[in-house]
Formats: structure tokens, sequence, C-alpha cells
């Protein structure tokens, strides 16, 4: 009698419960996931000094040679230069910089990253601020209509962007992206904006390399088309460019270095998580709704797959790569090994309902199976294996929302992830 109570107690608990969560489903299909804590040689990792100092750096090696492709180093010269600043920005809430970045090639060429640096009007000359560092689709200018901001010259995609004419942008075309960035909100929380448009880096089509730091800067000593099948492609490009706008902030007076927070949506989502794992200088890693190459899990084989990121896009990461399309089961890791070596800084995977081609519980599930590496460094990660309700922030060193809504960035993302931010 008191185990048929007891068994009625946790049926009504169990189904209170998953009245407000969902169990992730996994596909039938789906192949297991590595075990990120087994070292190459099979030892199991059971220390954070372990982890540090074997096997994050074959996690890293593997991700660099058979997926986003092995990159140059820190630049040996390069120059910072202040081209405008409006000092009344945001209705004097804020001040503006544009910054251009100088990166000097080995061949003697150089290679110019326009950011723009938005940062709270402070009281003294030496306040420093905590800012968000991302790449944007749209160039500058498509972040906020000011008329003030320097229009881009670069290529852009035509297709479904107002004001682009021959790929290139029009003054039409200012603003056009503002709801993703809403600088305002963001600036009235105390952070400030660094961006780029990704296309200084490199412009996203199969041949964007010619103009791009692959031609520029080598690998092995060898650039664009004449690089190995290890070398980096151009969401590797997009994430070392990051590092190179690090490397500027990190000497910048009106920025806190150790409270930078390196973000992105989509593909620049999936850079934004890979220059994070390169890079632990950032102090927290945003990844909002990257999909598969990105948060999202390969081995499920759910939402958009391998060969649907290499048939569709084949210059985002090395030639490698490419042998795992249609054959998930062979890739030596998965992308919750990439979310693991964010350990110990903050991880946020944010995912849409709305979103199912890059696979929302995918992307919460790399954060699941993420958590034990978190755990060695005596940190809690999310700290449930249910999926959250849509609008539920959970986790702690790992977090995750799934926001309702579309393939998209919004206010209540930005909100999250200010909440989140180390002050």
């Amino acid at each position: 009698m008191v185990f048929r109570i007891l068994s009625l107690f946790f049926c009504a608990v169990l189904a209170m419960t998953l009245s407000q969560t969902t169990v992730c489903q996994e596909n039938p299909q789906a192949v297991g996931q590595p075990d990120p804590l087994i070292n190459r040689n099979g030892e199991k990792v059971t220390t954070a000094e372990q982890w540090k100092s074997q096997r994050r750096p074959e996690i890293l090696e593997l991700f660099r040679t058979q997926m986003y492709g092995m990159a140059p180093g820190r630049v040996a010269r390069s120059e910072i230069r202040i081209a405008q600043t409006d000092k009344n920005f945001l209705n004097g809430k804020a001040m503006r910089l544009q910054l251009l970045i100088k990166l000097k090639a080995p061949s003697g060429e150089v290679h110019t990253i326009d950011v723009m640096l938005v940062v709270p009007q402070g009281t003294t000359p030496d306040k420093k601020y905590p800012v968000f560092l991302g790449l944007n689709f749209c160039g500058n200018h498509g972040i906020h209509p000011d008329p003030g901001i320097p229009l881009s010259t670069k290529w852009m995609p035509s297709s479904g962007q107002k004001g682009v004419v021959n790929n290139r942008a029009t003054e039409a075309h200012r603003g056009v992206q503002a709801s993703r960035w809403p600088l305002e909100q963001i600036i009235d929380q105390g952070f400030g904006v660094a961006t780029a448009y990704y296309g200084d880096l490199e412009e996203d089509h199969k041949d964007g390399w010619k103009t791009g730091v692959r031609s520029l800067f080598p690998v092995d000593g060898k650039v664009g088309d004449q690089l190995p099948d290890h070398a980096w492609g151009a969401i590797g490009a997009w994430g070392w460019g990051l590092s190179r706008i690090m490397d500027a902030l990190e000497i910048w007076h009106t920025v806190d270095a150790k409270r930078v927070y390196v973000h992105g949506h989509s593909r620049l989502g999936k850079t934004a998580l890979w220059a994070g794992a390169c890079d632990e200088r950032f102090a927290m890693v945003i990844s909002n709704n990257s999909g598969e190459g990105g948060a999202a899990l390969a081995r499920r084989l759910k939402g958009e797959r391998t060969a649907d990121l290499n048939r569709v896009f084949p210059h985002w990461y090395c030639k490698n790569f490419h042998q795992y399309s249609g054959h998930e089961e062979k890739l030596p890791f998965d992308q919750h090994w990439l979310i693991a070596c964010m350990a110990p800084r903050l991880v946020y995977i944010a995912s849409a309902s709305d979103d199912a081609w890059a696979d929302p519980e995918g992307e919460f599930l790399a954060g699941v199976h993420a958590e034990p590496v978190f755990q060695l460094f005596h940190l809690k990660g999310l700290g449930t294996a249910l999926w959250p309700a849509v609008q539920t922030p959970v986790g702690n060193s790992i977090r995750y929302h799934l926001r309702q809504g579309k393939h998209d960035v919004t206010s209540y993302d930005w909100e999250q992830w200010m909440k989140a931010a180390p002050r």
C-alpha cells in the first residue's frame, strides 16, 4: 500500500514537471555522443589540470585539422588609428569611435578592419566598460541609422537586403538590422559594443578569399587557393578576425579587457564559438541560433546537416571537413566538445522555437553533454537535462534559453545575455 502511494506521488510530480519542460528526443538513426573526457590514449581525464594541459589541446587540434582549419597566429605588426569620434552619439548617452585596425601581412600588404566602438559616456576619462564584441552582417552603418556612421564600401550580398545595389550598400541600407543591435538598451545597462562587418575580413562566397585575409596571411607558408586541406575556411578567418579586434580592445583605454564578451548570430554564432574556444581572453562566449557547425550536435542528424553546410557553403570550413558530409558518425568529435572548451568561462547558448533548421534541441543537448567538463572546475553547467519551456532561461556556467520566435536576434536575447554577463 505504501509503495502504491509513493508511486502515485512520483508519477504526479513527473507529470507536473513534464507539463513545463520537454524531454529532448533523439533521432533513432543518430549515433552516440563521444566522451570529451577520454584522452586520445584512452585514459580518463579526472582533473581540471589534466583537461587544460592534455585534453583541451587535443580537442582544439582535432577541430583545427578536421573542421574549422588551422589559422595564423597573432599579427606581428598592426596599427590602430581613430578615424572618427562622435561624443554625442545616441543623444549624448554614448561615445562612438571608428577604429581602423591595420594588419600588416608578411608580404608587406596591409589589411584593414573598420571597427565601431560604442561606450557609455563616463564621468571620468579612465572609466573602463565591459564590451560585447561581435561581427555584423550588414556593415557598421546597418546596425544604427545615424548618418554619421561611415557607409561601408565593401562587397555585400544583394539577396534579401534592402538598400544593396550591385553588391554595394546605399543610403537606404542604413539601420537595416538595428533591431538586432539595440544599442540604447545595451548602453543603458552600462555595457559597450564593438563590431565590424564580417566582409571586412572575407566576403561570404566561395571566391571571397581572393580579397580577404586568407589571401594575405599564410598557413604552412601558403595562401589562398594553395592552402592545404587542413587550413582555415571563412569561419576560421572571421573568428581569427575577432581575436585581432580583441588585440586592439585589450589595450584600448575605455574597454575593460577582462570583460569582453564575444557573440554572434547564425553563421556568426558558429564563428563566435570557434573564436571563443581558441581565444581564452573572451570572458563569455555567446552562440545565438548557430545550429549545425555551431552549437547543435551533428550526430543527432536533425535540422541542417553536414552535407548541407558543405554543399551550400563550401568555403566556410576547411577542405578536410567535406569528408564528413553524410557521414557524421565518422566525426572524431561533436559540438559539445567545442562548448566544453570554454570551461571554466561562461558560455551562453540561445535558441528560437521556430528555428527547426538550427535544431534547438541539439543546441541545448550540446550544453548538457559539455557539463562534465565544467564539473572538473567545480562549476555547475546547465544543471538540468530537461529542455526548458519557452522564455525560461536555465543554467549557471552554461546558460541556455529557448526564445519564442524565428531565426533572429531580439531585445529579449540581449536582455538575457546582459543579465548573465559577469559584472
